[in-house]
């Protein structure tokens, strides 16, 4: 898993995992996921070659700013779901995502709606994830009928 108690410390572990795979290192544990990340943002990989510019850099969302770290991180999310189908269906989903896109990447940003809708709606509610909700947003993006529990 991809946490940290600070934000400094969380981002060290996208600066780190570039500057290996720079210098030709061997990778480990989840660096392994970051790194495919990583390459598929060409956009990131200015800030991901200096630290000093973007570790305690602040991206605020009223300011039209995505935060390149919350972004790749809820690519990472997305990874470990469908690595262990939880919630369940969601690899499935995931599969129908990347048929529906053509595009594994456009399928992850579409998923990544969803997931960062879900979150929101659950922070600003006090309540607990909405599986089902979460994953009919996913059957919606990918052109399927939502399921009704």
């Amino acid at each position: 898993m991809l946490y940290g108690d600070k934000r400094e410390t969380y981002r060290e572990v996208f600066f780190q995992t570039w500057r290996k795979y720079q210098e030709q290192r061997p990778l480990e544990g989840i660096e392994k996921l970051l790194l495919p990340i990583m390459t598929m943002h060409p956009e990131y990989h200015e800030l991901l070659a200096h630290p000093e510019r973007a570790a305690d850099r602040d991206y605020p969302p009223e300011m039209g700013q995505t935060n390149p770290f919350l972004h790749m991180g809820l690519h990472v999310s997305i990874a470990e779901q469908v690595s262990i189908d939880q919630p369940p269906g969601i690899k499935a989903l995931y599969e129908q995502a990347c048929r529906h896109f053509g595009d594994v990447h456009a399928a992850e940003h579409a998923i990544m709606e969803c997931l960062a809708e879900t979150l929101w709606q659950m922070q600003r509610s006090g309540s607990s994830l909405d599986m089902q909700g979460y994953l009919n947003c996913i059957r919606s993006q990918s052109g399927l009928p939502p399921v009704h529990s």
